[in-house]
């Protein structure tokens, strides 16, 4: 079976552990291959050389945490990478979590913890979804950005950090400031190095590559080669909008994966909400991929007569669609006139209409 025709992603970032992320919304995997994304990952590279704070935005499952596990993997800092989901925690979870918290702080603290900014010392500590954070958490966090140092809960002796802060929001934070939901001098203090994610349909570009990316990963853990996407199944998924982004097409070619025959992907394997109504025109390469598999086809048949079939097929069909012109004929198909005329009298062609037989 041969392997998907789809680019092969020049650049490809994973989770450690992408099993632990099964239940999650965020991306799983993302690439580099679209002019936008290159673009994209040498600013992003660019900033991770320094130890500037970065504000992440982009739609959900666009590869945030990606992108943040990037910037500090090529960083030199030498500590760990903390990831926390602000809008997964009540207030006064986040509150003692962030911060950490002393023995007794609160009613079933019974012993004291470091919180997020203590465990991410010497390293990376990336906020997802900074725009659902409390007001009164806000001007917390503001304080350790601008001090370096943190004070847990029921204590009083703030403790030094050295911690770069990468944030995510998929929300749009000057608007968010202006309806008084977000801080403005928060908002300039993590606005110094920026990362606009574009969305998916914004970077066709890498469809096919994490199409073949996740092909290949849940053929094998079924434990089936990875089937192909035919030209078709390929079209669809570069109209599709993918509102959902990454992780929408992760579950599409699972689940394709899953109902796939033969080793091969079709329109209807493709478990769209919505169908694309106006598909791009086939490329050439697509004619031959399809005229590949039919001679693979006619092969296994046995025919003995298979060349000369398939030869005197491209020379009538030809001929019939140049008008039985033998100069243009010739020149579509690349050869002398001597050559065609010989090929025209050895299949009967010359004076006669040739009619491709219909099955």
């Amino acid at each position: 079976m041969s392997e998907p025709r789809s680019p092969v992603p020049r650049k490809l970032l994973t989770f450690p552990n992408p099993e632990g992320h099964a239940l999650s919304i965020r991306a799983k995997a993302l690439v580099f291959h679209d002019p936008q994304s290159e673009r994209l990952l040498e600013h992003v590279e660019q900033i991770a050389a320094s130890d500037a704070t970065v504000l992440l935005i982009g739609e959900t499952g666009t590869g945030k945490e990606l992108v943040a596990r990037h910037i500090h993997t090529t960083s030199d800092r030498g500590g760990p990478f903390v990831a926390v989901n602000c809008g997964a925690f009540a207030e006064s979870l986040v509150d003692a979590e962030l911060f950490g918290h002393e023995s007794g702080a609160f009613t079933g603290a019974s012993h004291a913890r470091a919180g997020w900014f203590e465990a991410a010392h010497g390293g990376t500590l990336f906020l997802d979804e900074i725009g659902d954070m409390p007001l009164a958490l806000q001007v917390k966090l503001l304080r350790v950005l601008q001090e370096r140092q943190v004070v847990r809960l029921g204590a009083r002796q703030p403790i030094p950090v050295d911690v770069r802060l990468v944030a995510a929001t998929n929300v749009d934070l000057a608007k968010a400031v202006q309806a008084g939901r977000f801080r403005a001098d928060l908002f300039y203090r993590l606005h110094v190095a920026t990362v606009h994610l574009p969305p998916l349909r914004e970077r066709p570009g890498d469809i096919l590559p994490l199409a073949l990316h996740f092909l290949r990963s849940y053929g094998s853990k079924l434990g089936v080669p990875s089937p192909e996407l035919s030209p078709v199944a390929e079209q669809v998924l570069l109209a599709y909008e993918w509102p959902g982004n990454i992780r929408e097409l992760e579950n599409i070619v699972h689940y394709a994966v899953i109902v796939s025959q033969n080793g091969r992907i079709e329109r209807e394997d493709l478990r769209l909400p919505y169908a694309p109504q106006d598909l791009p025109a086939p490329r050439p390469e697509d004619w031959m991929e399809q005229l590949r598999e039919a001679v693979k086809n006619l092969m296994q048949e046995q025919r003995p007569d298979l060349y000369e079939s398939m030869e005197e097929l491209i020379v009538a069909t030809a001929f019939a669609h140049c008008g039985e012109n033998q100069v243009r004929t010739a020149r579509e198909l690349g050869i002398s006139r001597n050559v065609l005329r010989a090929q025209l009298k050895r299949f009967g062609l010359l004076g006669q209409p040739f009619v491709v037989p219909v099955d």
